[in-house]
């Protein structure tokens, strides 16, 4: 059974590799990725990946993701510049926060499967020292809230509630429930630590 994934995020790839699953091939998904006028942070998540699943039209299955970070109401999305993620950092900095992953899993015949993961995240009040080395780093480039847990960040994370794997950007417990639901066949042969 064929298998798309419907992302660039190499940090995916490298999750799926966990479990023994290697995409047939790699198409990300270009849809448009604003907000809807009054958007809830997790319809936002769940559209997008149902989005991004029907915008990738080939045979097999399609799995596709977004993951979004956000305080309230508001949504935090990939900084846009340093300015933008020393301001998204400076926010998230003594609180607890929620990062959203939509998933969604996409058969031949049209049939989509799909959910959404939450996990709470406190990040830890930085520096002007910290927050300065963390901008200069470049990690926060292209990261959901400007931070990155799985890397550097983790210094700056003291407390986590819920899948660890959400927050890096793909819940691996729910991926491989839809895959298995979708009879794709996963071995857990993945990378060896």
């Amino acid at each position: 059974m064929r298998l798309t994934l419907a992302s660039a995020s190499p940090r995916r790839r490298e999750l799926l590799a966990q479990i023994g699953v290697t995409p047939d091939a790699i198409m990300p998904a270009d849809i448009d990725e604003t907000p809807q006028r009054g958007e809830q942070p997790r319809p936002y998540a769940l559209r997008l990946a149902r989005e991004k699943a029907a915008a990738v039209d080939v045979p097999g299955l399609v799995l596709a993701a977004d993951t979004v970070v956000c305080v309230g109401r508001r949504i935090l999305g990939k900084p846009t510049d340093a300015d933008e993620a020393a301001r998204f950092l400076t926010l998230l900095g003594g609180r607890r926060h929620r990062v959203m992953t939509g998933i969604a899993l996409r058969r031949t015949d049209g049939f989509v499967s799909a959910k959404t993961v939450e996990t709470s995240v406190k990040l830890k009040r930085l520096s002007a020292a910290e927050l300065n080395a963390y901008i200069d780093s470049g990690e926060w480039q292209g990261k959901a809230g400007g931070y990155a847990i799985q890397g550097i960040g983790a210094a700056f994370v003291p407390w986590i509630s819920g899948s660890y794997t959400n927050v890096v950007g793909l819940p691996l417990t729910e991926v491989a429930g839809l895959l298995n639901a979708a009879g794709y066949p996963l071995s857990y042969q993945g990378i060896a630590a």
